[in-house]
């Protein structure tokens, strides 16, 4: 059996979207998603106007939206 997952690829940054399987590997499909999945996430904080923290590699960090004014 696997499970759908969307991760991030250590050799790319690339975010990717398929099935893994038991043994924690990528199965046979995988799709590239990484412009949709940032614009969604973008879109969700604005949209719920709220800020997320999470910590990577022993730090603290916090994604957030602005709108950007023209000058």
């Amino acid at each position: 059996m696997s499970d759908f997952k969307v991760g991030c690829s250590p050799l790319t940054s690339r975010l990717f979207a398929g099935k893994v399987l038991k043994n924690g590997t990528w199965g046979q499909t995988k799709y590239d998603v990484t412009d949709t999945a940032v614009s969604a996430v973008a879109k969700h904080l604005l949209q719920l106007e709220e800020k997320v923290q999470f910590t990577y590699k022993g730090e603290l960090y916090e994604l957030k939206v602005e709108k950007v004014v023209d000058k």
